[in-house]
């Protein structure tokens, strides 16, 4: 099984294309940062970026709701790629296939859970790569 799960800050704002055939694609960048203390008490802060693409109906509702800075919890296949930077160095790309989200914080990204306009407030809203709607928050795995 492959399945990822990542809580993190949007980037930049999603950014929503068709394909030749007509299927809306949306993508957009994920954050998620951990801190911690080493074993010599300093104190730091790693960030892995996620690039995230969302097909369909789920791909609209992202590009709808979501804005640069907004909290959001992304679940689904990850990919990985290697690929050559403009400097010359090789690289690597997490990729994420959404199958579902939760859109989480403020609508403005704040972070301070102040509920979001539109149908889907802040912690409790959720869509599925089917359309459904359906409430998350005790789903979470932690």
């Amino acid at each position: 099984m492959n399945k990822i799960i990542v809580i993190g800050h949007l980037g930049r704002d999603p950014e929503m294309r068709y394909t030749p055939n007509g299927q809306s694609v949306t993508s957009f960048r994920v954050a998620s940062s951990r801190r911690y203390t080493t074993s010599a008490g300093e104190q730091k802060e790693e960030t892995e970026w996620f690039n995230v693409s969302a097909w369909g109906k789920l791909g609209e509702t992202c590009n709808q709701y979501l804005a640069k800075g907004r909290q959001v919890y992304v679940e689904g296949r990850l990919s990985s790629r290697t690929y050559e930077g403009r400097d010359g160095q090789t690289r690597v790309s997490m990729d994420i296939s959404l199958t579902d989200v939760q859109f989480l914080g403020g609508r403005g990204g704040d972070g301070d859970g102040a509920p979001a306009s539109g149908p889907y407030e802040a912690g409790v809203g959720a869509i599925a790569d089917d359309g459904s709607d359906f409430d998350a928050v005790d789903d979470l795995p932690f």
